[in-house]
């Protein structure tokens, strides 16, 4: 007569043979998705040869693919568009390699800060990093010749040299609303007079100093 079958060892099989094949499903769904972002950036770049508008948004990038700047070598573009992407930086070849560019999306991202390098774009006129992890208003915003309107609406916003922007070339208005900006410096932002700064209204809180 056989001995009973181990049924142990079977479910251990089992177990393993499972988590082998659903381990094999999701690498094949990975791939397939990360091929058909590849294809999606590819189909852009050749639109934005055509047009010479690059947008990238909703392409799951990480960064700027080294292909990106690869594919756009002989196009001059005028707008780019890498909003509602997982970017945390900008590298600062990017300003050299689209130096004529007007505008700029960066929004809906996870960016803390920019290359001072993107100074360089001295076409830029329109420049959007809203819906980020800024800390502080980007050194590169307050030097670029052209710019003109500044969005950095929904970040975590409290440090801005105010008189650097009052400074700043061409800026006529900047978005900081939704941001933590300190009442005082809210006040001094309010009083620019060449520039339009929009901002959340907000009230002193107790140990903000106003006299300073």
């Amino acid at each position: 007569m056989r001995p009973p079958p181990n049924q142990f060892g079977a479910d251990i099989t089992n177990t393993a043979n499972n988590e082998e094949h659903a381990n094999m499903l999701a690498k094949m769904i990975c791939t397939r998705l990360a091929g058909r972002a590849v294809i999606r950036v590819v189909d852009r770049c050749n639109e934005a040869q055509d047009n010479n508008n690059l947008d990238l948004s909703e392409c799951q990038l990480m960064q700027v693919p080294d292909a990106v700047y690869h594919l756009m070598r002989h196009t001059e573009l005028k707008a780019c568009n890498l909003s509602s992407n997982v970017i945390t930086k900008i590298p600062p070849k990017f300003a050299v390699k689209f130096s004529l560019i007007t505008e700029l999306n960066l929004s809906h991202n996870q960016m803390s800060k920019l290359p001072d390098e993107l100074a360089d774009l001295a076409e830029l006129e329109r420049l959007d990093i809203s819906h980020n992890a800024f800390i502080s208003l980007p050194t590169a915003a307050y030097k670029m010749p052209k710019l003109t309107l500044l969005n950095a609406n929904c970040n975590h916003i409290i440090d801005i040299d105010v008189e650097r922007l009052q400074n700043s070339p061409s800026l006529k208005e900047v978005d900081l609303e939704e941001n933590p900006v300190p009442f005082n410096t809210a006040t001094a932002l309010r009083s620019l007079p060449r520039i339009r700064v929009v901002l959340s209204e907000r009230k002193p809180e107790e140990w903000e100093d106003l006299t300073v």
